[in-house]
């Protein structure tokens, strides 16, 4: 009765683990020898080869190389009594040439009157298609959190900026329906004029960034760079002739971009403008326009020899929106935000490596394929 309940467990358990896709390995440490259930096997598709499992090395030389040092770490943590069950997530090289997920679990079953772990049972249980859904809610948490980001940052500007201005209206009509003689009612136009220039300003900065956010339809284009910079300098000619700004650009005419080409145009003549408004009081602007790429990416650089950044002061804010740096009575702190959040829509990056008084380099990383979807 009591082999008949023995066997019973036993089919109960193997109905169990085969309908669960859990495999199961078992370790005896005396004689260096692993046992791998067909489920294990199965899991990374040596169901068939009956070989595998003979060099107890077998499942170790397939975990991801990124993945090993904490494999083993969490492995040997156990075996020292540190934790009372193995547990660790790792990544196995299937036999198609793929890479799946494992959750991998174990506890010694045996030990030696020194009290060293003689046997070791575990489990393997692909975790594959929960990782990726893992990883598809943390890209849509992130994008979610960019973009209530910018949301906030804009509710910000029209509570603030627009809020502000329509006060000031206000109280310059109040002052004009007081005023006692035309000079002081043409004193008051004229603040009126200034204040709507400025309205007028801030209104289409706030519908180029709604534009580059809401804006989901911007084809992407084969772009010819050096077309696009020598386009941007033809654009700036009189303030390049006005300031006998030196322009030197060693980028290969064979260069070649993935992007929208209003977004592109835009990016250049925000930062080769800025270098010119920016440029040093002492010395003549100099920018350069280079570049270098490799099979993932195309790097597009521009330096110049102006005021430079104190990065260690406001490299944290550097590409905020309404973020000035420079007594300039023309800076907006717009460009720089409308240049980050254009590069980003396609997937791309920017930096900046500056120094007060030496000038600024702004590195522009974009990938060389087309992105499947506009941020």
């Amino acid at each position: 009765m009591n082999v008949i309940t023995e066997q019973y467990k036993k089919l109960k358990l193997q109905f169990a683990l085969e309908n669960s896709r859990t495999g199961v390995w078992d370790f005896n440490a005396r004689n260096n020898n692993i046992i791998f259930s067909r489920e294990s096997k199965e899991i990374i598709g040596f169901e068939n080869d009956s070989t595998f499992g003979n060099d107890p090395q077998d499942w170790n030389n397939r975990v991801h190389p990124e993945d090993k040092k904490k494999y083993f770490q969490d492995f040997q943590d156990h075996l020292n009594g540190l934790v009372p069950i193995y547990q660790n997530e790792h990544r196995v090289l299937c036999k198609d040439g793929n890479y799946k997920w494992i959750a991998d679990k174990g506890k010694i079953v045996e030990k030696d009157s020194d009290g060293n772990a003689i046997r070791i049972i575990g489990m393997h249980t692909d975790i594959t298609s929960r990782i990726k859904e893992r990883e598809h809610l943390k890209k849509t948490i992130d994008l979610i959190s960019k973009q209530n980001t910018k949301l906030k940052s804009f509710a910000h500007i029209v509570t603030h900026n627009l809020k502000e201005v329509a006060g000031n209206f206000e109280s310059l009509l109040g002052f004009y329906e007081e005023a006692d003689t035309e000079s002081e009612k043409n004193n008051l136009i004229n603040y009126l004029n200034l204040l709507s220039g400025s309205l007028n300003r801030t209104i289409h900065n706030l519908q180029d960034i709604v534009a580059v956010q809401s804006n989901k339809g911007n084809k992407i284009e084969k772009l010819h760079v050096n077309t696009f910079i020598d386009n941007t300098i033809e654009v700036l000619e009189v303030l390049v002739f006005k300031d006998r700004a030196i322009i030197k650009n060693t980028i290969s005419n064979d260069l070649y971009i993935n992007f929208n080409p209003a977004y592109f145009e835009s990016i250049l003549h925000n930062l080769f403008s800025n270098a010119l408004k920016y440029k040093h009081p002492d010395r003549v602007p100099s920018i350069h326009f280079s570049a270098s790429e490799n099979n993932i990416e195309t790097i597009i650089k521009i330096a110049d020899n102006g005021l430079g950044i104190d990065l260690e002061k406001h490299g944290g804010s550097l590409f905020g929106l309404y973020k000035t740096f420079h007594l300039n009575e023309n800076a907006e702190g717009v460009g720089l935000y409308l240049v980050k959040t254009q590069i980003e829509s396609f997937g791309g990056t920017i930096s900046v490596n500056s120094k007060v008084n030496s000038g600024s380099t702004f590195t522009i990383t974009l990938p060389k394929e087309k992105p499947n979807h506009i941020d």
